[in-house]
């Protein structure tokens, strides 16, 4: 007889029987999968086996009774090992039908443990054991009942058949429906953890921005403090204030992100918009840096989530042109082309070292990869290199959108 099926073989039907279900209910509870084949055989089969004794020609009513019970009992209580030994229960359950009905009136009621455990069997992956054992049983009830002088009708073997093959034929479909519903579930399973990670990303992406830019305009305003403390307080103080206010609205962003985290709350400040690029821009000018804004977009404005996207890639941009690249000017440029669909494109460029041939991709790894992600998000992209005349160059073309 074959060995029992390995752990792979009833996984493709663990969502109806295995003892994990998920968290997406997929069939009846274990509970009533194990006692209900039990309570259905024994309804049928102990009032059969008490009728096929009543029945049986001859003397000896006393044992055919008591065997007749057993056996109607047998059947069923050996279900409930099914879940953990499909195969020997299927052989089991086969002898004890074979005894069944070589014992019983040729028209008794049938064994119904039989079908369940065939049905069963195969839903769990043992089905050569079912087979092999149904089979024998078949072939000993035939062989065994022409020697003892037992008339077998045609029709009930033709009924008999029918009734074993839709027995397969309902493990089959059990264990089919089994393995699609832990595909649904796995997939389920992996378009959550996608939608986690993109989550994760998401975050990590709005953190990387709030803070680094945050942190690099204090450290910029606050080494123009220490360098005017005593030349010129009163400037020294504004950029102290600068460190201030940022510090402050960096704070509050990064607590609107977590807010959103931790209860789905609306953030504490409005999501940036181009018409905060002025402040952004002030707040990192220096007197060794000069930032120029250009707008070329006359007054007329994108969709929300364009100027967000925007708003975020000028931030990183001119971020990375105060930390890395030693300019001495930035131009940041606003405007919308019309070919063939209206886009707004921003151009940040300095005349700093820029990527002195390095791949700007590895070179300044996030950032990079959290522009490029926030326009591929709206369907844009960004273009990052060397300016025709050095220095760096971060172009960004974003779908314009409805305004809102």
């Amino acid at each position: 007889m074959p060995d029992q099926p390995h752990d792979s073989a009833p996984s493709a039907s663990a969502a109806w029987f295995g003892p994990d279900t998920g968290r997406v209910p997929l069939g009846p509870s274990q509970r009533v999968q194990l006692i209900a084949p039990m309570v259905l055989s024994l309804l049928v089969q102990v009032p059969a086996g008490v009728w096929a004794a009543a029945h049986a020609p001859g003397h000896g009513l006393h044992w055919r009774l008591a065997l007749h019970l057993a056996l109607a009992v047998a059947g069923p209580f050996a279900l409930l090992a099914a879940r953990r030994l499909p195969g020997p229960t299927v052989a089991l359950v086969s002898a004890f039908a074979l005894v069944d009905v070589l014992t019983a009136p040729v028209y008794g009621p049938p064994y119904v443990a039989l079908a369940f455990a065939i049905a069963l069997a195969v839903a769990r992956g043992a089905v050569i054991w079912a087979a092999v054992s149904v089979a024998t049983g078949w072939a000993t009830a035939i062989l065994v009942g022409v020697a003892i002088g037992r008339i077998w009708h045609p029709g009930l073997i033709v009924a008999a058949t029918v009734g074993l093959a839709l027995s397969f034929a309902v493990g089959a479909f059990v264990r089919t429906r089994g393995a699609r519903m832990a595909q649904v579930r796995a997939d389920a399973q992996r378009r959550r953890r996608s939608a986690e990670e993109r989550e994760r990303v998401r975050i990590a992406r709005e953190l990387h921005d709030v803070l680094g830019h945050a942190l690099s305009q204090m450290n910029v305003q606050a080494s123009v403090g220490l360098h005017l403390f005593d030349r010129d307080p009163e400037q020294a103080r504004a950029a102290l204030q600068n460190v201030k206010d940022t510090s402050k609205l960096a704070l509050e962003e990064v607590r609107g992100v977590l807010g959103v985290l931790r209860d789905g709350e609306v953030p504490l400040v409005p999501q940036a918009e181009l018409a905060e690029l002025p402040r952004l821009i002030a707040g990192l000018t220096t007197p060794g840096l000069e930032i120029a804004l250009d707008d070329r977009l006359q007054g007329t404005a994108p969709s929300r989530a364009t100027q967000f996207a925007a708003y975020r890639i000028v931030q990183e941009a001119l971020t990375n042109a105060v930390r890395h690249a030693q300019a001495g000017h930035v131009r940041v440029v606003l405007e919308r082309r019309d070919e063939p669909d209206p886009v707004l494109v921003v151009t940040v460029t300095d005349d700093g070292r820029g990527f002195a041939g390095a791949d700007p991709t590895v070179s300044g790894r996030g950032g990079v990869l959290g522009m490029r992600e926030r326009a591929a998000l709206l369907g844009g992209g960004v273009d990052v290199g060397d300016g025709p005349e050095g220095g760096a160059r971060v172009v960004a073309t974003l779908p314009w959108g409805r305004a809102s």
